[in-house]
């Protein structure tokens, strides 16, 4: 009884001062929120920590920082590269489908203003998506079934979740809880999700961060080889540090390698790990890839139209699938037909 009552005015002036912060800064009051906060302060920790331990413990490097001083100011453009495309990532809208919805009608809506199209066949779509009318619904329903092939069941276009149609690619993210177009992966590292407005971003930000891996090791190899006097508790922090980059290295580059494919063959990781699951895959040969359209228009789809995010994509028809199924030929070889 003495504990608890010794205790009991602890935990009350605890909860008084934590009601008092979170009155204060209402954001941090949100558990997820906090531990993104969290999140990012240890990326942030780790990126300081690894390149700046070099800095401290290397006496040469410092003298030829003073001596040639661009290298080391490229090495830290990169660094600041590399934090800047971690936040702007975390900050990043990968394509939500409800977007693309008030889009679509918003281009149809001007389009009816311009007496092109007759304004009575489109409502707004209002925020709350529970109380969108039927007449809404019908419009987005016939965007979608045009993105469809002919015959192609329905019972699949609607989300569990959302209550909405999803037009092909899109999924719902559990994690997000909304319906991303040409949904990727959901990344806890970044507390996102990558889709067709952020993948591109997304490979970039992996670019810049094995630059940075392998920069920062080949720094710390040159002062493990240096002639500089080391403390013996030196390299126990330089090796556990390079371990730490080594083990970061190897995932970024099987990433780099991975996501370059993605964006050669215009993939996700979804529909490459889960190509059997997925509905408008059924009946598509293994090999072939149905919104491929040769590596120039795959890079040029995913690096260069950014303005087109909530641009829907169309799947093919089967005998556009069966002429891509056809084995390569000497002609088809050197015309470039992958191309």
């Amino acid at each position: 009884m003495t504990t608890v009552g010794c205790c009991s005015p602890l935990t009350e002036a605890r909860a008084s001062l934590a009601d008092a912060f979170f009155r204060r800064f209402p954001c941090l009051a949100n558990h997820d929120t906090r531990c993104s906060i969290y999140l990012k302060l240890v990326v942030l920790f780790l990126h300081i920590t690894l390149v700046g331990v070099v800095f401290l413990f290397d006496a040469d490097l410092v003298q030829q920082t003073k001596q040639h001083p661009w290298c080391t100011v490229i090495f830290v453009i990169v660094f600041l590269a590399a934090l800047v495309q971690y936040f702007a990532m975390c900050c990043s809208s990968p394509g939500y489908v409800v977007d693309a919805m008030r889009e679509v009608n918003k281009m149809y809506n001007s389009a009816a203003d311009s007496s092109t199209l007759d304004r009575r066949q489109f409502v707004s779509i209002t925020e709350d998506l529970n109380s969108c009318s039927t007449q809404s619904i019908s419009s987005w329903q016939k965007v979608v079934t045009d993105l469809y092939p002919p015959g192609s069941a329905s019972r699949n276009w609607t989300c569990d979740n959302c209550k909405i149609i999803r037009p092909p690619r899109a999924k719902h993210c559990n994690d997000c809880d909304k319906c991303v177009l040409q949904f990727d992966h959901h990344c806890a590292w970044l507390g996102t999700c990558i889709g067709k407005g952020n993948h591109c971003q997304f490979w970039w930000y992996i670019l810049s961060e094995t630059v940075l891996c392998v920069w920062t090791m080949d720094l710390y190899l040159s002062y493990t080889r240096s002639h500089a006097s080391k403390e013996w508790w030196q390299y126990i922090i330089i090796i556990v540090l390079f371990v730490i980059l080594s083990m970061s290295l190897i995932l970024f580059v099987v990433l780099l390698i991975f996501h370059t494919y993605l964006v050669l063959t215009n993939q996700t990781t979804y529909e490459f790990t889960r190509r059997r699951r997925v509905f408008y895959f059924r009946g598509i040969p293994a090999k072939v890839h149905p919104f491929s359209r040769g590596i120039c228009e795959n890079i040029f789809t995913a690096c260069c139209s950014l303005g087109a995010v909530y641009k829907l994509e169309t799947m093919p028809s089967i005998e556009e699938l069966e002429a891509r199924a056809t084995p390569y030929t000497c002609v088809d070889i050197v015309s470039c037909r992958c191309c």
